[in-house]
């Protein structure tokens, strides 16, 4: 149990580390950040309820109801993008990973809340 505990304890902090050399948006949350680093770690398309499942299964809970208003932003900035076919199903775009990298300036990107 306690190896267990040396594992999460030790990707949350390469998490937390990677993240602060990233350049996000204002608007932009840490859950953010773990969403887009779910779908990259992945390669694959996931719904909502797939990324809540899966994030829990990897140790890192993030609530339903968060990545159901998360995702539509990260859609309207082009961090991730919706699969064709039956269903809504997100992935990683170029420019997330590039972010996820710290090879993008999130600042840059538009606030999905504003009017503008």
């Amino acid at each position: 149990m306690l190896r267990l505990m040396d594992i999460i304890s030790g990707i949350r902090n390469r998490i937390t580390t990677e993240s602060m050399s990233r350049l996000r948006a204002e608007w932009m949350t840490f859950s953010d950040d773990r969403i887009l680093a779910f779908l990259e770690s992945t390669g694959a398309g996931h719904n909502y309820r797939g990324i809540e499942v899966n994030t829990l299964d990897r140790g890192d809970k993030i609530s339903y109801s968060t990545i159901k208003r998360r995702v539509p932003k990260l859609l309207d900035v082009g961090l991730v993008r919706e699969l064709e076919g039956e269903g809504n199903y997100y992935a990683i775009t170029e420019q997330g990973e590039k972010y996820l990298a710290g090879d993008f300036d999130a600042r840059e990107l538009p606030d999905p809340d504003s009017s503008e």
